[in-house]
């Protein structure tokens, strides 16, 4: 049956008091410096059965119905919307600085993922009826199911959050991609394997049967795809219409990816993110193609799945708080705890583990999304449901604000922060005053500071006491009238005398303003200037590269 003019009405007049509500609170949240994804399910949840379903329920039911023509119809609009988002996505993502930080990633996804797993699995396993199970007979695959819906992190809300943090193209936004990415397509096959177990006819296949269809996805997308891309761009721009012939090109295979992945047993989700980087990797793909599509789907598509997410949950009815506390508190710790820990084996330092177990801690669209399919096939109950869809919102509710937290302390605390290829120079200068002259003017030029004043500053420390230290290292450094700490760094082949303690010349000449009120910060990032300097043969190593960029890399390493 098609839709009638009513239920076109119906929906159109959802769609848009969906994008106002979303586009009001989400400036609101922006506002208040969080993301605007908080607003956008704020307003769900406001539009949604908790709100207005309780002061207004004829109102409610007349514009989102809860079943019918114009409900199905809102329902795959936003299943297109998450599709679309991840597809976009993918397309941000700097594959090389993936690769680059699979290592990491490897280990912060595992740790993210057992750690949560256990402490859900054991405490379904001990105590069943405290989450409200009802059929006895399937405890384990309701403790399989609980333990893996607390480990899955929410890749559509975590790359949200990422954008409207600005962090998504940076080092530690691609980590936690990369770990997200891990996470997402483990969590996934455990579903399946569940979903097998509950004699479920959502899977079409068996857990072996998904692990080689989802193996031969990767290789046709990052082998085959991934290297006709362009030519494929290239020519469509010689030959047919542009900007329009792209962009149906690019939705045809985002579809294509997400239909495959859902077909075989993993959410349209994946399919369309890692066809989204295949996408991304192309050199012909311009930015004019990129910002029209991330500015409709991130403006249009994006604020409808997000605000969906609240119209469909009641959370005063079936609310058990014994069951929300148990849950949520297993999350919280669980992920926060693994994640961290994870990124502390990986070598990252406190504040961008803090950073990590936070932004993999959002545990939003894919447990509310696998909640309801178990819902569906009876594994859990609504009471578990409720549950769970009230975790997903408030770990990424919270998620964003603890990281807003921990980038700020980043930044000025967190020497990593301040390494910049932007303030990193080759110098042949001869003499300390010569370089302490060309590292001034780097800072003064970025920080509109008196060159003149800040070196006079640096020399008078300098003739007081030297600031050469061992191992090619010296760090010239003063406090001065500006608010956050700056950084400038010299890089000489042929070494300045600095009276070093173990009589090196200084090849690595790192000069540190900081402000003058914060003098615990200076010897903070003092020694954390002098820690990265303890192995001289990687010291010698970097200094044998000719490139910016790499020693920037190597240098954050350190």
């Amino acid at each position: 049956m098609g839709l009638t003019n009513q239920d076109i009405v119906i929906l159109l007049l959802g769609i848009a008091v969906m994008l106002f509500s979303a586009k009001m609170l989400g400036e609101i949240f922006i506002k208040f410096k969080q993301p605007a994804v908080i607003g956008e399910i704020v307003a769900g949840i406001i539009l949604g059965p908790t709100v207005l379903g309780s002061i207004s329920p004829d109102i409610f039911l007349y514009i989102f119905p809860a079943t019918g023509p114009s409900h199905n119809a809102l329902t795959g609009l936003t299943n297109i919307a998450v599709v679309l988002l991840l597809l976009i996505s993918g397309m941000e993502v700097d594959l090389n600085v993936v690769i680059k930080n699979s290592s990491k990633a490897i280990i912060i996804s595992c740790l993210g993922i057992v750690i949560p797993f256990i402490l859900g699995f054991l405490t379904a396993w001990f105590f069943p009826f405290a989450l409200g199970i009802e059929d006895i007979n399937l405890k384990l695959i309701f403790a399989l199911f609980i333990g893996t819906a607390l480990s899955i992190s929410a890749l559509p809300v975590i790359v949200k959050i990422l954008m409207d943090l600005n962090i998504y193209k940076t080092d530690i936004g691609m980590i936690i991609i990369a770990s997200a990415m891990m996470n997402d397509l483990i969590g996934w096959l455990m579903f399946s394997v569940i979903l097998s177990m509950s004699d479920s006819t959502e899977s079409h296949f068996n857990f072996l049967q998904i692990l080689i269809f989802i193996i031969i996805f990767l290789i046709l997308v990052f082998v085959f795809l991934r290297k006709v891309i362009d030519k494929i761009i290239n020519r469509i721009q010689e030959k047919w219409s542009f900007p329009g012939s792209i962009l149906n090109f690019v939705l045809v295979l985002g579809f294509a990816g997400a239909a495959y992945t859902q077909y075989i047993g993993i959410h349209a989700v994946l399919g369309a993110f890692l066809v989204g980087i295949a996408i991304g990797e192309s050199a012909s793909l311009s930015e004019r193609v990129r910002e029209i599509l991330n500015q409709f789907v991130s403006n249009i598509f994006a604020p409808l799945f997000f605000v969906s997410i609240g119209l469909g949950v009641n959370f005063i009815r079936d609310f058990d708080i014994s069951i929300v506390s148990i849950i949520l508190s297993i999350a919280i710790i669980g992920k926060v705890g693994g994640s961290y820990l994870g990124a502390r084996i990986s070598k990252s330092s406190t504040t961008d583990s803090a950073i990590i177990g936070f932004g993999l801690s959002s545990l939003g669209t894919m447990e509310i999304i696998i909640g309801l399919v178990a819902l569906q096939v009876g594994i859990i109950t609504n009471n578990v449901f409720v549950a769970l869809v009230i975790m997903a919102l408030v770990t990424s509710m919270i998620s964003a604000p603890f990281m807003s937290i921990m980038l700020k302390r980043r930044k000025i605390s967190d020497i990593n922060a301040l390494i910049n290829k932007k303030y990193i120079r080759f110098s042949d200068a001869n003499t300390k005053e010569e370089v302490i002259d060309e590292l001034s003017e780097i800072i003064a030029a970025s920080n509109k500071l008196d060159k003149n004043d800040l070196m006079r500053l640096i020399l008078e420390r300098e003739n007081n006491l030297t600031t050469g230290i061992a191992n090619y290292l010296a760090i010239p450094h003063a406090r001065y009238k500006l608010q956050n700490p700056a950084l400038a760094i010299a890089i000489n082949k042929n070494g300045i005398d600095f009276n070093s303690a173990d009589g090196t010349p200084a090849k690595f000449i790192f000069m540190l303003i900081t402000p003058e009120d914060k003098n615990e910060l200076q010897l903070q990032l003092l020694a954390n200037i002098v820690s990265k300097f303890r192995d001289r043969e990687l010291i010698e190593s970097i200094l044998n590269l000719n490139d910016i960029n790499k020693i920037e890399a190597e240098l954050r390493k350190l």
